[in-house]
């Protein structure tokens, strides 16, 4: 099962510029969490901060009962061990073929023999579907295969949690499709607590149980991820429809006299798109910390947009959850 992380007036400062400051969060141990934002928003500076690579100016990051900016180096060096981190690129070493890239951390934090590190290898590249490419290259295999022997290396010492920074990022909208499967299934399978950073709106809206957005240098909103989809905030209107009207410009916020003029021409970030149903696992089983569709919207009185969580083949899952759970339930009775 993952564990709980909190964050709590974290603030972090290059020389005078001033990356985030005051964020305070907590992601449910055992959760999928999002984390968005534009672009240089301090987004993955907020990962490396988790796992102890940058120090705060401020704040504290609780790991269960351990605050990591104020453990000895000895300690931060084991409370690390409780992350698995997928990077951008994967960060796979060129010249080491897919395995002894996934066995690296084993054979570098873990004195277990040659035949346990094949085990555990050959199980995690299992996982994440990469059996028969244990001689390959980095070099030899696309973009997709690259980002799933990196997640499949950041599960080899069994993580309580893992970081994904932007698992998207070059890969096209199909690929992008089966990660975001891939995690899902991962989380049910393995319990761990997620946190992905990413830009792709898609993934936001189907994969997490909770979603944030860092923007002018604070976390504007963190909850469960129906809040942050039914906001009517208008940087979170702008971000979920992709458009240019609205605080986020270029390269950073607008001023106030760009929002003054689009304001004087009655333009607004658009309306509000349907909440997409969440992805399920692939074996069609509810994962323990899935939350209910619409449970957070009814519990707040918020009307959602028309036809929110209808999927592709018409299924209202407001209405299709009870009887879904009742099925899953029976089934588990049987044991199906």
């Amino acid at each position: 099962m993952g564990v709980e992380i909190r964050v709590e007036g974290l603030t972090k400062r290059f020389g005078r510029q001033t990356i985030w400051e005051d964020v305070s969060l907590t992601l449910p141990a055992g959760e999928i969490s999002v984390l968005l934002g534009p672009s240089g928003t301090g987004k993955s500076v907020f990962l490396k901060t988790l796992v102890g690579l940058l120090k705060p100016d401020r704040g504290n990051v609780w790991i269960g009962d351990r605050n990591l900016p104020q453990l000895p180096e000895d300690l931060l060096y084991e409370t690390r061990k409780l992350f698995g981190v997928l990077f951008q690129d994967g960060a796979l070493f060129g010249s080491m073929n897919l395995f002894d890239n996934i066995a690296f951390p084993l054979r570098e934090h873990t004195k277990k023999n040659e035949s346990e590190v094949k085990r555990i290898v050959q199980e995690k590249m299992e996982m994440v579907g990469l059996i028969g490419a244990e001689g390959k290259l980095p070099g030899e295999i696309s973009g997709g295969m690259r980002k799933r022997a990196g997640l499949a290396r950041a599960l080899v010492l069994d993580p309580e949690i893992i970081l994904f920074d932007e698992p998207d990022s070059g890969l096209d909208p199909v690929r992008t499709a089966y990660l975001n499967q891939l995690i899902v299934d991962l989380n049910a399978q393995i319990g761990a607590t997620f946190l992905i950073v990413t830009h792709d709106i898609n993934t936001a809206r189907t994969v997490p149980d909770n979603i944030g957005l860092l923007f002018r240098r604070e976390l504007i909103m963190f909850g469960q991820r129906e809040m942050l989809l039914s906001s009517e905030e208008p940087v979170v209107r702008q971000f979920l429809n992709a458009r240019r009207v609205g605080p986020i410009g270029m390269s950073e916020e607008k001023d106030i006299s760009e929002l003054e003029a689009e304001a004087k021409l009655g333009s607004d970030p658009g309306k509000l798109p349907p909440i997409a149903p969440q992805l399920m696992p692939s074996d069609g089983r509810i994962r323990p910390t899935q939350h209910a569709p619409g449970s957070w919207l009814r519990a707040h009185g918020v009307t959602p947009p028309p036809g929110s969580f209808i999927d592709d083949l018409g299924r209202d899952w407001v209405q299709e959850w009870p009887r879904y759970v009742a099925s899953m339930g029976a089934s588990a009775g049987r044991g199906l």
